[in-house]
């Protein structure tokens, strides 16, 4: 059967102009030059210093694209853009369309989802019916493993890289510049990788956010974000295996199917 709901936490941007795909390809992790129209691409806006400021869905329409965003972050990411306009022929308003996700495949009419095929699609605007809840959905990523960076950073402390975007389809290494470059790619072409975003399992409801996640009684990770008894936390990859413990009850942090093998640096 294939859920449908609607994401009240999603919101849109169209970025219209004949500048649109070169403005926003100078700043955003995501090669926007080549995003065709109806194709839809996973991306980020960074601050210079390479830390995750905006996650972003990219919709390519005949002379603009789309920017499915955090409903709480788009009149920040309009004042964050309108800085970095300048002289680009380019035009930065709210769409008020909705914003739809269906799993666990595409339904008709919706795009698959470019981080995971298998966390299904999404549509953007029209008249759909819906069967499921957001928090469903919610639960369903979870499930996956798969970060909501928004609402599991909340904060610019977090690195695209530790978020996972290098493993979902989030930054193109090739495309060049874009801000906060140096830093993401350094940290990809080192290797060195101290803390990812894990998704945690436990009984009864999700902690608080930031509640701690302790190895033993060293600090482990703190907890990012969860519905259910399901949870992400951003976790020190060498002190993320063994008896994990948040408020006192037992923990397990666990590698989704499309996460690579890891090797924990060192303490």
């Amino acid at each position: 059967m294939t859920h449908i709901a609607r994401l009240d936490s999603r919101s849109l941007i169209r970025v219209a102009g004949p500048d649109a795909r070169p403005f926003l390809h100078s700043l955003l992790t995501q090669d926007v030059d080549t995003l065709k129209d109806g194709e839809v691409r996973f991306g980020a806006l960074l601050s210079p210093p390479g830390r995750l400021l905006f996650d972003l869905f990219l919709i390519g329409e005949a002379n603009a694209v789309l920017l499915d965003v955090a409903a709480e972050r788009r009149e920040a990411l309009l004042q964050r853009l309108s800085m970095y306009r300048l002289r680009a022929q380019v035009e930065v308003t709210v769409d008020d369309r909705p914003v739809f996700a269906s799993w666990p495949e595409a339904a008709p009419g919706f795009v698959v989802d470019p981080r995971l095929s298998a966390l299904g699609g999404r549509a953007h605007g029209g008249v759909v019916a819906t069967t499921a809840t957001e928090t469903d959905y919610t639960a369903h990523r979870l499930a996956l493993g798969v970060p909501d960076p928004f609402g599991d950073a909340g904060s610019d402390r977090t690195y695209p890289i530790e978020a996972n975007f290098d493993l979902l389809n989030g930054i193109d290494f090739a495309k060049g510049c874009f801000v906060g470059q140096e830093t993401t790619s350094r940290m990809k072409r080192r290797g060195a990788i101290k803390n990812r975003m894990l998704p945690l399992a436990f009984d009864g409801p999700p902690p608080a956010f930031g509640a701690e996640v302790l190895n033993g009684e060293r600090r482990a990770g703190e907890v990012m974000g969860g519905v259910r008894n399901a949870a992400i936390g951003l976790m020190r990859l060498d002190r993320s295996q063994g008896e994990l413990t948040v408020d006192g009850r037992p923990a397990r942090a666990w590698r989704p199917d499309w996460m690579p093998e890891w090797q924990p640096p060192e303490a």
